[in-house]
């Protein structure tokens, strides 16, 4: 998946500028999928050339113009062209894994801080996530299609959230044997 199709399916029907669509993804799809703010104002550019987006000039009082973006017919065809494709499952990269894994050239209680420091991270998280989900979610069952399919990446964040967790408290008890 291209950091484009991520932003096609954020854009959908909505029109965002590049700023709100930054904070989106900073706020809610950033647990799926993370991007900088130049990194989403590089693809933007790319989106529009291709004219899978287009851009309306918003005029502001006392402020600069506000560029907002939509999704075009041509950016949907090319969204729904990538859902029919097989989503293949990405590859972890993660540093805390790699910082494991050599952690016998540092004292113990480096990798241990290292760990508890992260479950901390997680456990922030989570309880945000929580707080997303009681606020937006009361009740999945009465859902839209579109809403439940919103609630279900909320649910797949708050359990990677939870089973890293429990990684950390497994991983700090065992580390702490001896």
């Amino acid at each position: 998946m291209a950091l484009a199709h991520t932003i096609l399916a954020t854009l959908g029907d909505k029109s965002y500028s590049g700023y709100d669509l930054w904070k989106e993804f900073s706020q809610t799809t950033k647990y799926y999928w993370q991007a900088s703010q130049q990194q989403i104002y590089r693809e933007l550019g790319k989106l529009e050339k291709k004219g899978a987006i287009a851009s309306e000039i918003i005029h502001q009082e006392g402020r600069p113009d506000k560029k907002l973006y939509r999704i075009t017919e041509k950016g949907t065809e090319i969204l729904k062209t990538w859902l029919l494709e097989p989503a293949e499952p990405m590859a972890i990269r993660e540093e805390l894994l790699v910082k494991v894994i050599a952690a016998k050239l540092v004292p113990k209680s480096v990798i241990l801080q290292e760990i508890e420091r992260h479950r901390q991270i997680h456990t922030q998280q989570l309880s945000v996530y929580k707080e997303i989900e009681q606020e937006n979610f009361p009740d999945p069952t009465e859902l839209s299609f579109e809403e439940k399919c919103c609630y279900l990446t909320l649910r797949c964040g708050i359990r990677c959230e939870s089973s890293w967790i429990t990684w950390c408290n497994d991983a700090i008890a065992l580390l702490s044997e001896e």
